[in-house]
């Protein structure tokens, strides 16, 4: 039997160390409600403070099995909670503990915090089928 893993590992930096820390506090927070809930908020991933106290940047990274659609979601949750802009964005990689056909990959997404929306993302698998179909490989 084969396990399927998605790996990833990005930083955001939230601007202060006050923000940091309200950052970590949110997440703990969401982290014990996800205890009893049947669609967790923020499984998937784990958040830890760079450079603590005095740093503002924020690890992120998953443990064994990423959700990468919980890293969007809290990401979100981070902008709105503490008014982030900029752009932000991290990629991820698909991979499998044994060789099967469509089980390795990746991708990118890229988040406007302050509009507060995806704004773009990219699959290598997708990428990859569309090219050999004779699609533009730049798009």
């Amino acid at each position: 039997m084969a396990d399927y893993f998605t790996h990833f590992s990005c930083l955001i930096d939230v601007g202060s160390p006050k923000k940091a820390a309200c950052a970590l506090a949110l997440f703990h927070d969401l982290r014990a409600a996800d205890q009893d809930a049947d669609d967790p908020e923020v499984s998937g991933f784990t958040l830890v403070h760079q450079d603590a106290p005095e740093g503002s940047t924020l690890w992120i990274h998953d443990d064994e099995h990423g959700d990468v659609e919980a890293v969007i979601r809290f990401v979100l949750r981070l902008a709105e909670e503490l008014d982030l802009t900029g752009i932000w964005g991290f990629q991820y990689g698909l991979t499998c503990s044994r060789p099967r056909l469509d089980a390795f990959g990746g991708g990118a997404h890229v988040i406007d915090l302050g509009a507060r929306k995806s704004v773009g993302w990219t699959s290598s698998q997708e990428w990859l089928a569309a090219a050999l179909n004779g699609e533009d490989v730049d798009a």
